[in-house]
């Protein structure tokens, strides 16, 4: 399926390449607390964790765009909401260190918090997590802006990732007003390559190519378990008029992917890419954003097929399980290793 011409041709594609990012930002922080350092609050009695470093990475649709610098996308175009706060100030420190990242599409609010994960390192251990997220609905102004800036672009990206990280209904950008204004700019422009990622909301959109895990689309449409693909083409196709996805790249963990083409009238096919052996400890953390990137810097590709796409996702993914206790990227460099490797072993 995949072969060493047609990763060369993707890999020299993509720097000529658009790709916009319309999501949440989140602002990944960890904090290395040295165990040795600890000592007790002289007002509380309780342990004071020492802090040695702080560490700041763009996350969520950040971990996206991190993934797409680092394969090479040429121009890289966020469109998003962050709060005009200390952590929104080390978002944008972080973005800026990644090549071919632009921020004009970047909001700050004064009256939102820019989302932030902050995980406290003790040693190798990883403390209980702290969350800032917005919990009220995305206010109509930014949302007005928003679809403004997504007009605005929609004509120079050759393709655009969505990754709808916030569980809670319209609190984040991708809101039920900005799904519908992107269902409309889909549905007038087929060519246009729009793939979309959401942890809770993935049965909502229309008109583009979608990629739920197992459990996401068992929420979304059903439990129709296992791998029996012929059953979930049937479940899909039932109701393929109501949802209108152009493709469903469906993630089966260490399977591989299932890819779905929904047709008109019921009719459709499915085919399960498998993923490539590792050996080795993994850290799947971030794998299905490596794997999102994957696909769409495939698919922009010309002549590229989507089968041939969510196996060059697989094989981006393959890279960044491997590497251990950080949300990992592939570079065209280690892609070409990786894919020697794979063709050595058989296993292409």
């Amino acid at each position: 399926m995949l072969t060493t011409e047609l990763i060369d041709h993707i890999l020299a594609t993509i720097p000529s390449r658009t790709v916009g990012v319309l999501g949440d930002l989140f602002l990944d922080r960890y904090l290395d607390i040295d165990p040795a350092l600890n000592e007790p609050s002289v007002e509380t009695g309780l342990t004071a964790y020492q802090v040695t470093c702080v560490r700041s990475y763009p996350g969520a649709a950040g971990t996206v765009i991190n993934n797409l610098a680092a394969l090479g996308v040429g121009r890289i175009y966020p469109i998003a909401c962050i709060g005009d706060d200390g952590e929104g100030y080390e978002l944008r420190q972080a973005l800026r260190t990644l090549p071919a990242v632009e921020q004009g599409g970047i909001v700050p609010a004064p009256q939102r918090r820019t989302p932030t994960y902050t995980k406290p390192m003790l040693g190798a251990d990883e403390l209980n997590r702290l969350d800032i997220k917005n919990r009220t609905p995305t206010p109509d102004a930014i949302q007005d802006h928003i679809i403004e800036l997504l007009d605005e672009a929609w004509p120079q990206l050759d393709a655009l990732l969505v990754l709808d990280q916030v569980s809670e209904p319209d609190c984040g950008v991708v809101t039920a007003r900005v799904r519908d204004h992107l269902a409309k700019l889909a549905e007038r422009d087929e060519s246009k390559f729009v793939l979309a990622d959401s942890r809770e909301q993935i049965g909502l959109f229309r008109n583009v190519c979608v990629k739920p895990n197992r459990d996401e689309a068992a929420r979304a449409w059903g439990n129709i378990g296992g791998l029996d693909l012929h059953d979930y083409l049937t479940s899909l196709n039932a109701a393929a008029h109501e949802w209108r996805h152009r493709t469903v790249f469906r993630t089966v963990g260490d399977a591989g992917i299932e890819v779905i083409e929904i047709g008109r009238g019921g009719s459709g096919s499915a085919q399960l890419i498998s993923t490539y052996p590792v050996a080795g400890p993994i850290d799947i953390c971030g794998a299905g954003d490596s794997c999102s990137a994957g696909i769409t810097c495939a698919t922009i590709t010309h002549g590229v097929q989507e089968e041939q796409a969510a196996a060059f996702g697989n094989l981006v993914a393959s890279i960044t399980i491997q590497q251990i206790g950080v949300t990992g990227t592939a570079t065209p460099a280690q892609v070409r290793t990786r894919w020697r490797e794979v063709s050595a072993s058989g296993a292409a």
